[in-house]
């Protein structure tokens, strides 16, 4: 699918992952939330955690597994973002969300995320989208409420122990369920 020019964007194109793109995701993924090159955008976790955000074998799950879509997002034929889809019943699951971090801040995350609301609600009729914010991200999960999220105050502890999903630098994370209505109530 084809957008409009966004600010300073040029046509973004949308397109499902296959197993040949596993690794520039990983590598998009890694540089938008761990390490130094996080830190030129604002959605870093290097502050918080250390080690890897995700690896080729959990992207090429998603891209694989069934009721799961791993939405690409290209410019000019560069991939500039990604987010995972997720069928659940009568909701979607947001996950895997990243922007290239030289391009955050732009309003591309804002146009990411209302296709993908666009898609889970035309393509799967899903009544609401779900997402998991790490507790402690304030800013980032202040930028979901202004996109009509809602903190639901259930949380889920964070796998401490399970380096897949990165090495801890604090004690209290956890995660915290997010959700947006998607149904457009009848005037």
């Amino acid at each position: 699918m084809d957008m409009a020019p966004t600010q300073d964007s040029g046509r973004l194109t949308f397109r499902d992952a296959v197993d040949a793109d596993v690794p520039v995701l990983v590598a998009l993924v890694e540089s938008a939330y761990r390490g130094d090159s996080s830190r030129v955008g604002w959605t870093t976790e290097a502050d918080i955690l250390d080690g890897q955000r995700t690896d080729p074998d959990g992207v090429r799950q998603v891209v694989e597994a069934p009721g799961s879509r791993l939405l690409v997002v290209e410019r000019d034929g560069a991939v500039v973002a990604c987010c995972q889809l997720e069928r659940r019943g009568d909701a979607a699951y947001f996950g895997m969300f990243a922007v290239r971090p030289d391009l955050q801040g732009a309003g591309l995350g804002k146009v990411v995320i209302a296709e993908a609301e666009r898609a889970v609600r035309e393509d799967w009729g899903a009544a609401e989208m779900h997402m998991t914010v790490i507790s402690v991200r304030e800013e980032l999960i202040a930028w979901y409420e202004r996109r009509g999220y809602r903190r639901t105050g259930r949380t889920s502890p964070f796998p401490y122990g399970d380096e897949r999903f990165g090495i801890p630098q604090r004690d209290d994370l956890a995660f915290e369920l997010l959700i947006k209505n998607l149904v457009r109530p009848e005037c």
